[in-house]
Formats: structure tokens, C-alpha cells, sequence
């Protein structure tokens, strides 16, 4: 549902912008239980049963936002508990990082095939004809399928030329390239925790808003209020996420309305992701190892370690441009904070590693920096436009959608040799990469450069993006044809890659 403003997106903003100001505020905390009244305002249910019911949800919304775990649903908890102890500048992810609020889910089946009123009782009946296990039947001219028989094949769905069968999952479920998407005693939703890797296509494809992830916005603006120097690195899938008027040229002073100190682009940190995968590929490929796989996205490697540990000696152990990008500015900037903006829900995942959190503060998602931009009411078309991001080079910028990385490092190595022959293929989805790594572990990709996106379309289908998925790739691409350098080897940071592994 990315691209499209619907009452759920309006939701989730006004409880980014409520938390952001009840941030850039202070003061008392316990105003807090006031938010939901100031979201959800009046008598009368607008989108569920009971207005009750849908303060309810925002409350534990607001929670997730500052960071603060779920209340129990059994017993009474202000919206405000913990709220102090998170008020500071420091503070990382508390597992689970992506949760479900068990009263919003809808408690949807999790896979059934039915015969809609379309069903015309037709005289060939494919349906019945197809099915394996004798689970169709036609009663009164009209096709029955026997649930107790059905195995969800989905053949009799495929066979009806009146599109008449519908094959129904969990929306959830199905966006899950992990399968850690269950159902608890009472049929709702339940995530499977040592299966999740946190990319969040769980959290954009429900419907019903029932799945949200933690937030640093709390967090982050302490930081900025203590006086402290927080710079942001934006993943280079930022370009028109905020709308039209959000030039690249208008960003920096944006984000300084916001208290930032200064912006780069985490595009700089995808050349020397680029180079040193690219060494990696030329060293290492064939002679110590079959193929090797990429490392820019954490939640395509978390995949890995889960599904296939016996393959993590083929996936590159580079940095990835999010922590090559905050190490070359911390190498210069000791003292500062390293805000990263991005796309993505797993790089909250990552950021809380213990190797990782030095180097990376805070992760928020574009959606959730969206929020700081309505509370401080930044007007884009107000803004003078400066000297736009302009340190990365095309195929750093490319790292934002699929095939961009592997381009990249391909590059790389046509520049260094020639006459290398590189073979590629890419996966989007964590179900596709599975299979793409289930297909490397059987040899069918010996001597290949593999590329894992957890996301469709790469980093612009994250699930914290705000832009669809085409016109976000369209504008990243316009936006990658205006660098000075193509090759990440014309990147004026290379020669500080040896001191940033």
C-alpha cells in the first residue's frame, strides 16, 4: 500500500507528529494519555466498532513510536509507563522490534479457497475436474469446494475461466517471504520471532494497521535538544519521498529546521560498499568460494543466517553504506551522533547490533521523518534551495533499487579487468531470495554475483517509504543520472576505504 494515502497512513503520521512534539516540548509526560483523544477525536466511531476501541490501538501505537513495548491487554497500564526512562538520548531497540497490537488484528483465515457468486455452474466444470483431491463437488448447478479436503493447491482457482474461485490468505502471511507469520488460540496474528528478520512487509500489507515496528523519534529529538552535534545520512532512496517540493536541494536546510546539524547522503558509503565488495568477488570467486552474495541489506543477510548458515561463508562481509557512510563521518566528527534515514524497518535491527551501535545512534524510517516535518510544520515550498547532496556517484546512488547494487560492483570490476566476465542474478522478496539461495546451494549459481533485496523493487519498496515503488525507481534514477562520477572508483572518499574496515 506504499503510494497510496489512506486512513491508515493518517494515522500513523499523526502519531509521528504527536510523538515528535511531545518530544521538541517536554515537559510533562503525562499529557500524554491525552493523545489518543487528540487523534481520534468525538463520540463516533469512524473506522472500527467502537471509538473506545480505536483510541485504544492509537495509545499503543504511540507507544511503539517512543519506543516502549506493548501493555498487557489484561490488565490496566497508563499509555505513559516507561515514558521517563525514554526520554533520554541514548536508547536501542528492546526485542520484539515488530508487533502486533492483538485487539486490531482481524483475526483474517490463514489461507482458504472459496467459489465466489461469480461461479456461472458451467457444463465443463475444469474446477471439479483439476482438483486432486476430490474436494469439489457441484451442488444446484453450482461448484462446493469440501474445506476438510482442500490442500490450497489453487488449481480449481487457475482453472475457472469467470475468475470465479478466489484464493484467500492472510495478507500479512502472505507478504512474509519467512513464514513467521502464525495464529494465536484466539485466530489472530502471531509472529514467529526466531523466524522474523524485522523487514516489515507484514507492517505495509495489513490492512487493518494491526502491525507497527519501534520507534527512535523520541529518542532522537532528546538528543538534538541536549545540544549535541546529530548528523543525518539519508539512504539514497530518499528522492521524492517528501513530496515534489523536497528537492535534493531543499533537504539540508529541511533537516536543519528540524535540529540536524548537517546531511549526507548514505550513497558515498555505497561506493565503498561497491569497492570493496567488488575485491571481494575478484579474490575470492571461484578460487575459495562458489559465488558470493551481497551485504547492503540486513534483512537479506538475517535471512540467510536463519535459512542457510552453512552458505554465510559466500555472503560478503563488507560494511554495509549505512556504516561505512557513519564511521567516515565519525573518523572526522568524533563527538557527533549519526542519525540514519531510510527506508527500511530491518536497519533498526541492525543499527542495535553491539559492532554496530557505535557507529549508528538512531534509525528512522522516511515515514517517521515525515512526522518531524509536521511538527516543526516545514513548508518545502518555502525553503531556498542550496547546493544539492552531491558526493556519491551514479552507481552508489543506484544501490536504491533492485539490481543496482550488483550493477555497481560489476562495474567495478569491468574497470578494473576488462576482460572479466561477471554472471549476476538478483532476487527481490525475501521468498524469491530463498529460492535464489536455495538454487546457489544445489550449484546452479557457481561463479555468480548474487543480490538479495528483502524489499520489491529494492530499497524503494521498504516497508518506512512513502512513494510507490515505479515512481520512486523513476526518480532515483533521474536523480543517480545528475552525479559528477559514474564508477565508484571516482569517488573522492576511495582512498579512505582501508581506514573505515
Amino acid at each position: 500500500m506504499r503510494g497510496i494515502y489512506s486512513t491508515l497512513t493518517d494515522i500513523r503520521r499523526k502519531v509521528f507528529k504527536e510523538v515528535a512534539l511531545l518530544a521538541y516540548e517536554g515537559g510533562d509526560y503525562s499529557r500524554t494519555e491525552e493523545l489518543p483523544y487528540k487523534i481520534i477525536p468525538g463520540e463516533v466511531a469512524n473506522y472500527r466498532e467502537s471509538v473506545f476501541l480505536e483510541r485504544a490501538i492509537v495509545g499503543e501505537r504511540l507507544r511503539l513510536a517512543i519506543g516502549l513495548p506493548l501493555r498487557p491487554a489484561d490488565e490496566h497500564a497508563l499509555i505513559s509507563n516507561g515514558i521517563i526512562e525514554s526520554a533520554i538520548s541514548e536508547k536501542y531497540y528492546d526485542p520484539p522490534l515488530i508487533n502486533i497490537i492483538k485487539f486490531a488484528c482481524n483475526a483474517c483465515p490463514e489461507k482458504k479457497v472459496e467459489v465466489t457468486n461469480m461461479c456461472q455452474g458451467c457444463l465443463a466444470h475444469p474446477c471439479k475436474e483439476v482438483c486432486p483431491k476430490n474436494a469439489v463437488t457441484m451442488v444446484h448447478g453450482k461448484a462446493i469446494i469440501d474445506q476438510e479436503k482442500c490442500i490450497q493447491c489453487g488449481r480449481c482457482v487457475e482453472a475457472c475461466a469467470y475468475n470465479a474461485i478466489n484464493q484467500m490468505e492472510r495478507p500479512c502471511a502472505k507478504a512474509c517471504g519467512m513464514d513467521a507469520i502464525t495464529s494465536d488460540s484466539l485466530g489472530r496474528a502471531m509472529i514467529n520471532q526466531d523466524r522474523c528478520v524485522s523487514c516489515g512487509m507484514c507492517l505495509v500489507n495489513c490492512p487493518f494497521g494491526a502491525i507497527a515496528d519501534k520507534g527512535q523519534i523520541f529518542q532522537l529529538i532528546h538528543a538534538i535538544k541536549s545540544g549535541v552535534k546529530v548528523i543525518a545520512i539519508v539512504a539514497p532512496a530518499f528522492v521524492s519521498q517528501f513530496g515534489n517540493d523536497m528537492t535534493p536541494e531543499r533537504l539540508k536546510p529541511a533537516m536543519q529546521q528540524l535540529g540536524f546539524s548537517d546531511v549526507f547522503e548514505v550513497a558515498l558509503g555505497a561506493d565503498l560498499c561497491t569497492i570493496d565488495e567488488a575485491h571481494d568477488f575478484m579474490e575470492k570467486v571461484p578460487e575459495s568460494q562458489p559465488f558470493m552474495g551481497t551485504s547492503c541489506c540486513p534483512a537479506w543477510l538475517e535471512m540467510a543466517k536463519k535459512n542457510f548458515p552453512e552458505l554465510l561463508g559466500n555472503i560478503s562481509m563488507t560494511l554495509t553504506p549505512m556504516v561505512f557512510t557513519a564511521r567516515l563521518i565519525k573518523k572526522e566528527q568524533p563527538d557527533c551522533k549519526i542519525a540514519f534515514i531510510g527506508p527500511c524497518t530491518a536497519k533498526k535491527l541492525e543499527a542495535s547490533r553491539m559492532d554496530i551501535r557505535s557507529d549508528v545512534d538512531f534509525v528512522l524510517t522516511f515515514e517517521e521523518l515525515m512526522g518531524l516535518f509536521e511538527a516543526k510544520e516545514v513548508n518545502s515550498k518555502t525553503i531556498a534551495e542550496e547546493t544539492p547532496l552531491a558526493d556519491a556517484t551514479s552507481d552508489g546512488r543506484g544501490f536504491a533499487n533492485a539490481g543496482g547494487v550488483a550493477r555497481a560492483v560489476v562495474n567495478v570490476i569491468t574497470r578494473i579487468d576488462p576482460d572479466r566476465e561477471v554472471d549476476v542474478a538478483h532476487a527481490e522478496g525475501l521468498r524469491e531470495c530463498r529460492k535464489m539461495l536455495q538454487l546457489a546451494k544445489a550449484g546452479k549459481y557457481n561463479g555468480y554475483l548474487l543480490e538479495g533485496m528483502a524489499c520489491p523493487g529494492g530499497c524503494v519498496g521498504g516497508a518506512g517509504t512513502l512513494q510507490s515503488v515505479s515512481r520512486a525507481t523513476a526518480n532515483v534514477n533521474k536523480f543517480a543520472a545528475k552525479a559528477k562520477e559514474d564508477n565508484a572508483l571516482d569517488s573522492k572518499y576511495s582512498e579512505k576505504l582501508d581506514i573505515l574496515d
